[in-house]
C-alpha cells in the first residue's frame, strides 16, 4: 500500500525541510526507505528538538527555519560523509546562512508541475490568498474554494517558499479522459502566473505524442498558434496499445519523429524536451533508453534536444549500489551510456543533459552516486549544457533541491581517481538558471532589473514578513509502513 508522504510524516511525528526518502509521482513503485535514510531522519529530529529547545520553538517550527534546512544537511552528512557545505552557526543564526549564498541567483526551474492541494493542507495558502488582498482588491470577498487553491499553492512552494525566479510548467501527452494536466490548464496556469506578476515567471511546455492522435502534426500548429506554448514535451516509452501507431517509438524513427521535428522546426520551436530514463509504471521501458538521442539530434542540428532526468534508468538499481561499489565502478545505468555517445561525437553540441527527480533522487538516496552522475554529465558535455529542473511540487517545494546542489560537491577521492571536475560556484550559477536562460531566450538582465516591481515579488515580500509558513510537504507517495 502507498501513503502520501506528507501524511506518512505526520501518522509518525517526524518532519524535515527535504525528504528522508525517495517519492513517486504515482507512475512508478515508490521505494522503501533505507537504513540510511532512517538513520536522517532520526538525526534530524535529534537535532530540531535540541537546537528548537534553545529558540523556543517546537520540532516542526525550527524544521521551517533557516536553521533546520542546515540540520538536515548536517544529519545527511553523519550519515553519508562531507558531501554538503554547512556550518554549524547555522543552527541558530540565520545570517550565517543568509551570508553564504548569492543573493541574486537566477534560478529557472525547467521542470515543474501542479499537484492538487490535499484537503486540509490548505490553511497556510489561504493565509497566503489573505495576505494578497491587500494588493488585490478583486480577491475580497471571494470565497476561497479548495478547487481554487491548487495553482495558488503551486505559486506558494515554487515562488514563495523557493528562490525559483522562473519556471517552466509540464506535463504528460496522455488521452484526454485520462489526462489530469492537459495542455489548456498548463497554458492557462502560465499566463495566470505572469498575469499576477506583470512579468514573464512562467513558460508552458506543449505536448506532443507522434503515436497518439490528440497530439499530432496538427495539435502541433494548435499548441503553438493559439497556446503560444515555448517547448515540447514528450516521452518516447509511452505506449497506446488500442491505437494504430501508438506502439513506443524511437526519436530516430524517421517515418514517425521526423516530420514531428520538421513541423517543430517550421513553427519556430527548437527546444525538444524528451523523457528518457525512469521508466514509469506502464511505459516500454526499452524505448526510455536514450540511445536514439544521436541520430535524431545529428540530424536536426537546429534544434536542441534537452534530455530529461539526463536518462538514469532506475530508482532500484540506484539503490542497489552500495559505497564500496561505487568507489571503483563508476558505470551509471544508460547515463553513462549517453555520457560515452557525446563524448564520441564532439558534433552533438544542440544535446542537453536536465536534473529534475535524478538529483532529488540520487542525492538523499546515495550522495556518491550523485557524485558520479554529475561528475560524468560535467566531464561529457561541459557546464553549458546541463540544465536544472527539480519535478516539483512532487517533492514539495524546489527550495531543499536548491539549497542542496547549491552545497554539494564531488568528493576530492572521485575527482581524483576518475578525473571530475570541482562543481565550482561558476558552473552551478550556469546550472542553475543560465544555461536554461539562453535555451529560452531570456535577458538575464533584463529580468533580473523587473523582478523588484513584478507583483508576485511583492507578494513574496509580504509573505516573508508576516512569517513564513513552509508547508514541509512532499506530495508523492511512498509505501505504507507495515
Amino acid at each position: 500500500m502507498w501513503i502520501p508522504k506528507y501524511v506518512r510524516d505526520e501518522q509518525k511525528c517526524v518532519f524535515s525541510p527535504l525528504p528522508t526518502q525517495v517519492v513517486s509521482n504515482e507512475e512508478f513503485y515508490p521505494l522503501p526507505q533505507t537504513l540510511e535514510q532512517k538513520q536522517v531522519e532520526a538525526r534530524i529530529q535529534e537535532l530540531a528538538d535540541r537546537f528548537g529547545k534553545m529558540l523556543g520553538l517546537d520540532r516542526r517550527q525550527f524544521l521551517c527555519t533557516s536553521g533546520g534546512m542546515a540540520a538536515a544537511f548536517m544529519a545527511l552528512n553523519e550519515v553519508f560523509g562531507p558531501y554538503f557545505e554547512v556550518d554549524a552557526a547555522e543552527l541558530l543564526d540565520p545570517a550565517a546562512r543568509a551570508e553564504k549564498w548569492p543573493k541574486d541567483q537566477f534560478i529557472f526551474d525547467v521542470q515543474t508541475h501542479h499537484v492538487d492541494v490535499p484537503r486540509g493542507r490548505g490553511k497556510s495558502v489561504l493565509v497566503f490568498r489573505q495576505q494578497a488582498e491587500r494588493f488585490n482588491p478583486d480577491l475580497k470577498g471571494h470565497t476561497h474554494k479548495h478547487e481554487d487553491l491548487a495553482m495558488e499553492n503551486y505559486i506558494k512552494e515554487i515562488f514563495f517558499d523557493s528562490d525559483t525566479v522562473m519556471g517552466v510548467i509540464s506535463g504528460i501527452p496522455e488521452k484526454p479522459d485520462r489526462n489530469i494536466l492537459p495542455v489548456e490548464r498548463m497554458v492557462e496556469t502560465r499566463n495566470k502566473v505572469n498575469g499576477l506578476a506583470g512579468s514573464r515567471r512562467l513558460l508552458s511546455h506543449g505536448l506532443v505524442a507522434p503515436n497518439l492522435k490528440e497530439y499530432n502534426l496538427d495539435r502541433m500548429q494548435w499548441q503553438v498558434e493559439d497556446l503560444k506554448i515555448e517547448a515540447w514535451k514528450m516521452y518516447t516509452g509511452l505506449y497506446f496499445p488500442r491505437d494504430k501507431d501508438g506502439g513506443p517509438w524511437w526519436l530516430d524513427d524517421e517515418r514517425l519523429a521526423y516530420p514531428m521535428f520538421e513541423k517543430s522546426r517550421k513553427l519556430g520551436i527548437r527546444n525538444i524536451c524528451v523523457h528518457k530514463g525512469l521508466p514509469l509504471f506502464g511505459f516500454n521501458e526499452e524505448h526510455c533508453h536514450p540511445k536514439d538521442v544521436k541520430k535524431a539530434a545529428a540530424d536536426f542540428p537546429d534544434l536542441n534536444f534537452i534530455i530529461y532526468h539526463s536518462g538514469f534508468r532506475s530508482l532500484t538499481g540506484g539503490r542497489e549500489i552500495r559505497k564500496e561499489k561505487l568507489l571503483t565502478d563508476p558505470h551509471v545505468e544508460w547515463v553513462t551510456e549517453l555520457c560515452q555517445i557525446r563524448k564520441a561525437d564532439p558534433k552533438l553540441t544542440n544535446v542537453y543533459m536536465e536534473l529534475g527527480s535524478t538529483f532529488g533522487h540520487t542525492v538523499i538516496l546515495q550522495p556518491l552516486l550523485c557524485g558520479h552522475i554529475l561528475g560524468q554529465i560535467l566531464d561529457a558535455f561541459g557546464p553549458d549544457h546541463i540544465v536544472w529542473g527539480t519535478d516539483s511540487i512532487w517533492w514539495g517545494s524546489p527550495q531543499w533541491q536548491i539549497e542542496a546542489f547549491r552545497r554539494f560537491q564531488i568528493p576530492p577521492e572521485l575527482q581524483q581517481r576518475f578525473g571530475y571536475r570541482p562543481l565550482t560556484k561558476e558552473i552551478k550559477e550556469k546550472i542553475l538558471g543560465l544555461n536554461a536562460a539562453k535555451l529560452y531566450g531570456i535577458d538575464v538582465n533584463e529580468q533580473r532589473k523587473a523582478l523588484p516591481a513584478d507583483y508576485l515579488s511583492r507578494l513574496k515580500m509580504a509573505y516573508l514578513h508576516h512569517g513564513a509558513q513552509p508547508s514541509l510537504a512532499a506530495y508523492g507517495w511512498v509505501p505504507k509502513d507495515v
